[in-house]
């Protein structure tokens, strides 16, 4: 087969992105408008409604097709009817990138003495809210003959040094056996790890002046600091044609922060 360009196309495939629809300039609007941007019908999912149905907007007045939805991942009947609306509105789903987390939320709180139920609230988003909408949408891939599932992680997690990086070293074993599990399936599972990104989010967590900032400036081999529009693209390698031969991987999106081999 000859590779075209075309391949990044996503002409008549739907994709569902969580946490599509928080804070104004975040990772999860530039995947959503990105996978519009290739052809993707896109379900903009967020617990908030106004921002997802923001989001909804800018895609539909660029031409693109999209609907809101308003869900908890962590409420097992929420994601199934937000599939259930996927269904409805589009035929069914092919891709789901599962970006909806606590990051900022939780801070850094030490490990010793985190509460116990922030540590489950983390968990059940970053973790078990991934897997809840595995479980409701890789039915309709199966239906369709495929899909693909991306994971959000962070590139805190290698290694892990917080708990928000737990959580997401978690969410990669998860990814790993997900994609042994699925692949024979033609369900293709990975994941994304950013860098530090100047998402509204990533600023206000980690300021320019921060000492952690100021710790990757003498790390990072290249730039320290990422757009989330520059995930975007590895973003469409990994939910397109042109990835079909890319399961249980973490790409690494850091500018040179993690150097794996």
């Amino acid at each position: 087969m000859t590779f075209s360009i075309e391949q990044y196309r996503l002409d008549g495939k739907v994709a569902v992105v969580t946490g599509a629809g928080g804070r104004g300039n975040s990772i999860g609007r530039a995947y959503a408008l990105g996978l519009a941007g290739a052809g993707a019908a896109v379900v903009v999912a967020d617990l908030n409604a106004e921002g997802a149905k923001a989001v909804v907007d800018e895609i539909v007045a660029a031409g693109g097709k999209a609907i809101a939805a308003r869900v908890d991942i962590t409420d097992v009947a929420a994601v199934k009817q937000m599939a259930a609306d996927a269904k409805a509105a589009f035929g069914g789903v092919d891709i789901l990138v599962n970006n909806a987390a606590l990051m900022v939320e939780l801070g850094y709180q030490p490990a010793v003495e985190v509460p116990i139920e922030d540590w489950t609230r983390l968990m059940a988003v970053n973790v078990t809210g991934a897997l809840n909408c595995v479980q409701a949408l890789v039915p309709q891939m199966r239906e369709r003959g495929g899909g693909k599932i991306v994971n959000q992680l962070s590139g805190g997690a290698f290694p892990a040094q917080s708990l928000y990086g737990v959580s997401k070293l978690a969410l990669l074993g998860l990814t790993t056996t997900l994609a042994r599990q699925l692949g024979r399936e033609k369900i293709n599972v990975n994941a994304i790890a950013p860098g530090n990104v100047t998402s509204d989010a990533g600023k206000l967590l980690t300021p320019d002046d921060s000492p952690f900032v100021k710790l990757l400036e003498a790390t990072v081999a290249m730039r320290v600091r990422g757009q989330p529009d520059e995930l975007v693209g590895p973003l469409l390698l990994l939910c397109s044609a042109a990835g079909d031969w890319i399961t249980g991987q973490t790409l690494h999106v850091d500018g040179g922060w993690v150097l794996r081999p």
